[in-house]
């Protein structure tokens, strides 16, 4: 196999980095691009790299995240200019592995060219190894990436947001890649934060045909940043996008005002302690009939949640409306993306089945930002890969249509209707294999613990049926079997 060398890196004129393409990515940054969008990255930064010559990069002076993104990078063998998709990947010579590092803490600095914060001398390395482009299939390769030894990112080509005969020929429509330009191509879910001691190691692979392993150090920088340019500056917000998560950056959870005071751990735990069925024959005593999501199928059916309700409400489609509100970030995505650990994203979709309400990107997108649970009682896009999730979502039918066929995103966090029931921000969701229960906040306390008073209860019951009494008297107590069940209570807290 052949090895990147000094040649291939001064070949490079132009080195041009994708911002997202695998949707492992998107789904972490929340936010899936419609096209590609690029930034230029100094040949200046190009620098071999192998298991046997590791490269050492710089995190600068005064800076705190150096971030760290495994790529596969293609290397041009013959100008493109104008061609098409069907013929792009004839234009690839080479596939080798990259690492597109950058500083976060430069990030602001230049307004998305990323010059400062990417650009640094050693802030690509490449190698050590290439593979033939000719000699694989462009969506059968696989990256990995490993920090200090721990596999971090495992991702594959197969279902790229924009496959590489695709990238290749939208840049030449407007500029020739010329041969030995490098395009590196994304990077999967997993990148994070490197610091000075730590080796990050790259490594892209085909079958039996790999680069090797392309290995960095990290080292501190010595020389300050002068006073007359822009200086490093982080905030938490920079950490979150840094680490790929408020957890992985050692930050808070961010929870909403009422997780603290209304579903506390101890509730939290009352709650997933007792069944559906229970609370919902307390909450009849109550008075409260109508307080069941119905109609629903559940992904994970074995699984018991409770969390506090996040709302989100769908519209009829409107064409000129959903130019106005369907595109961008629109209240769907924002309701994805600002959901927090624990809490329950409920959909009003009006029953409507005929189109999905979720998919598989935003459902992942969800399930890293730590929610709960995702309740539609509308369809689901992408069913197979939502319901291998460990997030359950809970759902009226699989539908393959998108989202516009039938629905606008409308508004978050109001009062909506789901499954036949209101369901307000704030509100406690319980579900389990029986169904789906909203609780008033005020009431759940008081709730929980009459209904684990009562499976105690209905526990003695069963033990008594199973002994071959009749339920006549028994189910529900009268005085006697009530005495003997206090007897038995007493019993059980003695032993």
């Amino acid at each position: 196999m052949e090895q990147v060398n000094e040649g291939t890196v001064a070949a490079a004129r132009k080195v041009i980095a994708v911002h997202i393409n695998y949707p492992s990515r998107a789904a972490q940054r929340g936010r899936t691009p419609a096209q590609p969008s690029y930034f230029l990255k100094p040949s200046s930064s190009l620098a071999l790299a192998s298991s046997e010559a590791p490269s050492t990069v710089e995190r600068p002076a005064g800076c705190e995240l150096l971030g760290y993104e495994g790529e596969i990078a293609l290397i041009i063998g013959r100008p493109a200019r104008r061609v098409g998709i069907q013929d792009a990947w004839s234009h690839v010579e080479w596939v080798t592995a990259s690492n597109d590092l950058g500083v976060y803490d430069l990030r602001y600095a230049d307004k998305g060219s990323n010059l400062r914060s990417k650009g640094g001398d050693g802030f690509t390395p490449v190698g050590p190894g290439l593979i033939a482009a000719d000699a694989v299939d462009p969506a059968a390769l696989r990256i990995r990436t490993w920090h200090n030894g721990d596999l971090v990112q495992d991702d594959t080509t197969e279902d790229l947001l924009f496959p590489f005969a695709r990238l290749v020929a939208d840049l030449s429509q407007l500029l020739t890649l010329e041969e030995g330009d490098i395009i590196l191509t994304g990077t999967p879910a997993g990148a994070s934060v490197a610091n000075p001691g730590d080796v990050v190691e790259v490594e892209v692979s085909a079958g039996v045909l790999n680069t090797g392993r392309l290995v960095t150090r990290v080292q501190e920088g010595t020389t300050a940043f002068a006073d007359f340019g822009a200086r490093p500056k982080a905030d938490d917000a920079q950490r979150e996008e840094a680490y790929g998560s408020r957890e992985a950056a050692g930050l808070p959870a961010v929870e909403s005002a009422a997780v603290g005071h209304v579903l506390t751990p101890e509730l939290k735990a009352k709650l997933e302690s007792v069944c559906t069925a229970t609370l919902s024959s307390q909450l009849r005593k109550r008075g409260l009939n109508n307080v069941s999501i119905d109609g629903l199928q559940a992904t994970r059916p074995e699984k018991r949640i409770v969390g506090l309700a996040r709302t989100l409400r769908y519209v009829p489609n409107r064409e000129d409306l959903f130019k106005t509100h369907g595109g961008g970030f629109n209240a769907q995505k924002k309701a994805i993306d600002s959901v927090n650990k624990g809490e329950i994203l409920v959909m009003e979709a009006r029953g409507e089945k005929g189109t999905g309400t979720i998919g598989d990107i935003l459902a992942l997108r969800a399930q890293v930002r730590g929610a709960a649970a995702i309740i539609t009682d509308g369809g689901v896009r992408d069913f197979s890969a939502v319901a291998a999730m460990d997030m359950p979502t809970y759902y009226a039918n699989p539908h393959p249509a998108v989202l516009g066929r039938r629905h606008i995103p409308w508004d978050t966090d109001i009062t909506i209707a789901c499954g036949g029931t209101t369901v307000q921000p704030g509100d406690i969701i319980v579900a389990d294999a029986d169904g789906i229960l909203v609780i008033p906040p005020a009431l759940a306390e008081e709730l929980a613990d009459d209904s684990i008073s009562q499976e105690r209860e209905e526990t003695f019951i069963a033990e008594m049926v199973a002994q071959g009494h009749s339920v006549d008297g028994l189910y529900p107590l009268n005085a006697d079997w009530r005495a003997k069940y206090e007897a038995w209570e007493a019993g059980q807290a003695n032993d």
